[in-house]
C-alpha cells in the first residue's frame, strides 16, 4: 500500500508539471538541504522532497542518524539523488551547492514548555545552522520551521546581516500549518469539500499573531 503511495504521488508530480508545460528533463538542476532531516518533521518533509520533480539534489543533515533516513529516501524511484550527512563536521558538505535550505531542527514544544524555554533551547540551534548557512551557501533560498517561528526567523535575519547576506526575499517563515487547519476547520463548518477551498492566513506562528481571514475564503 505504501508504495502504491509513492507511486501516485510520483506519478501526479509529474503530471502537475506537464500541465504546466514543463517537461522532467527540462528542470534545472536545484539542490535541497533539509536541516534536521531525521527528526519527527524532517523525515516526512525529505520523503516529500524526493517525490518532488523539481529537486535533482537532496542532502539530508542532522546531528545523528541520517545515513538509515536518506538510504531509505534513496529507494524512491524518482530522479533526486540523495545523500546524508550526520554530525558538525558535515555541516558544510550538507550545505555547500545548495539552492533551498529547510530548517525543521530543534526541539519541539511538548505539554508544560513555554514558548521561552522552546526559544531558550532552539535559538542556539538555528544560530549556529545559519552561520553555516551563510558560509557555504549564502545565495539560498532559507524556510525556517523551527519553532518559536516568530522569534527563529527574526535571529536568523540578524545572523545573515551580521554575516553581509541578508536578503529579506529569501528568508522565509513556514505556516502551512495554520492554513491546512485553517482549510480543514472552514470546510468543516461549511460542509464543503476541504480540497476545493482556500482560506488566506496572515500574521505569525504564535498564538492571536495567526488570523485566518475568513471573510477572504474562496473556492476553485
Amino acid at each position: 500500500m505504501f508504495r502504491s503511495m509513492l507511486v501516485r504521488s510520483s506519478s501526479s508530480a509529474k503530471q502537475a508539471l506537464l500541465r504546466r508545460g514543463i517537461s522532467s528533463e527540462s528542470v534545472p538542476e536545484r539542490k535541497v538541504a533539509i536541516l534536521g532531516a531525521a527528526g519527527g518533521i524532517g523525515q516526512p518533509l525529505a520523503l516529500l522532497m524526493k517525490l518532488n520533480p523539481l529537486v535533482s539534489s537532496l542532502s539530508l543533515y542532522d546531528i545523528a542518524n541520517t545515513p538509515g533516513v536518506a538510504a531509505d529516501v534513496s529507494h524512491i524511484n524518482t530522479r533526486s539523488q540523495v545523500v546524508g550527512y550526520m554530525g558538525d563536521d558535515n555541516l558544510g558538505k550538507a550545505l555547500e551547492g545548495a539552492d533551498l535550505v529547510v530548517i525543521p531542527a530543534g526541539v519541539p514544544r511538548k505539554p508544560g514548555m513555554t514558548r521561552d524555554d522552546l526559544f531558550n533551547i532552539n535559538a542556539g540551534i538555528v544560530k549556529s545552522l545559519c552561520t553555516a548557512i551563510a558560509k557555504y551557501c549564502p545565495q539560498a533560498l532559507v524556510n525556517m520551521i523551527s519553532n518559536p517561528v516568530n522569534s527563529t526567523v527574526p535571529i536568523a535575519a540578524e545572523v545573515f546581516k551580521k554575516a553581509g547576506t541578508y536578503d529579506e526575499k529569501k528568508l522565509f517563515g513556514v505556516t502551512t500549518l495554520d492554513v491546512v487547519r485553517a482549510k480543514t476547520f472552514y470546510a468543516g463548518k461549511a460542509k464543503v469539500p476541504v480540497a476545493e477551498v482556500n482560506v488566506p492566513v496572515v500574521g505569525g506562528h504564535a498564538g492571536v499573531t495567526i488570523l485566518p481571514l475568513f471573510s477572504q475564503v474562496s473556492s476553485f
